[in-house]
């Protein structure tokens, strides 16, 4: 895989991992959303007028379009197996940023995800 189209990916998911982090976020001002008709409408209503969850939203915008551009020039079968790796940023830094805690095998299947997305990339 060339250095460019590994970037485009890699910028994908960082997005997209930077989406997560910006809806988890978002929804500090919520708390836990209730499914229920009203309290699901009172917590998107809150939602709305929170800065942090339109650009989560963008940022997902913006990683399908890098993406779309990273996947024109590499096999999926090679391209997906890095959608992973937003699984590892998103724990670093939520470990980092948001105190939550990250456990012995937590940290033992981000080591094993890291280790196979470099596996399928040198393929």
């Amino acid at each position: 895989m060339k250095l460019t189209d590994f970037a485009f990916l890699l910028l994908g998911v960082l997005l997209n991992a930077g989406a997560q982090l910006g809806l988890k976020a978002a929804t500090a001002v919520t708390g836990p959303i209730r499914t229920d008709t009203l309290s699901a409408l009172a917590a998107a209503q809150k939602l709305m007028l929170v800065p942090a969850f339109w650009l989560a939203l963008l940022a997902y915008g913006v990683s399908v379009l890098t993406w779309i551009v990273g996947l024109s020039r590499v096999p999926v079968s090679q391209a997906y197996p890095m959608l992973s790796l937003g699984y590892v940023l998103t724990a670093l830094i939520a470990w980092q940023w948001l105190n939550e805690p990250i456990s012995a095998m937590r940290w033992a299947g981000i080591g094993v995800i890291i280790v196979g997305v470099w596996l399928v990339s040198r393929s």
